[in-house]
């Protein structure tokens, strides 16, 4: 079974870095992709990150290019999102959550909506102060 866990958020800085995580306490996470989405408050989730099964593509919403980087754990059970130049938009409750799709994270057009995913973790908040 699927149990997802993120920890890494706090209070940062614009312009600070910041690494959160996501486990798979159920260590089951080398046969499905892994997404990230924020929700801000008053606001719907949106899709941030996600990685392939094998760590091998990735896809990033246009609110992150070039900021935040998603990666694998070697033993796969763990994904990461690191965040650089952090802006106070990305302020909000980061979650990760997989998607079983066998197509998933395959092609450079994933953009998965958060009904796509299932096993939501309980987020994590991130706050970016100016």
């Amino acid at each position: 079974q699927i149990q997802l866990v993120e920890s890494g958020g706090g209070l940062v800085q614009a312009g600070d870095s910041l690494r959160v995580s996501c486990v798979d306490s159920g260590r089951t996470f080398g046969s499905f992709a892994m997404g990230w989405f924020r929700q801000a408050p008053g606001k719907e989730r949106e899709f941030v990150a996600a990685i392939s099964w094998s760590g091998a593509n990735t896809n990033y919403g246009d609110s992150v290019k070039g900021r935040f980087t998603i990666s694998r754990g070697d033993g796969k059970n763990t994904i990461y999102r690191q965040m650089t130049n952090l802006k106070t938009e990305h302020t909000g409750l980061y979650y990760c959550a997989a998607d079983l799709r066998a197509a998933a994270c395959k092609y450079s057009d994933y953009v998965p909506t958060a009904g796509q995913l299932h096993s939501w973790g309980q987020g994590t908040q991130v706050t970016v102060s100016s």
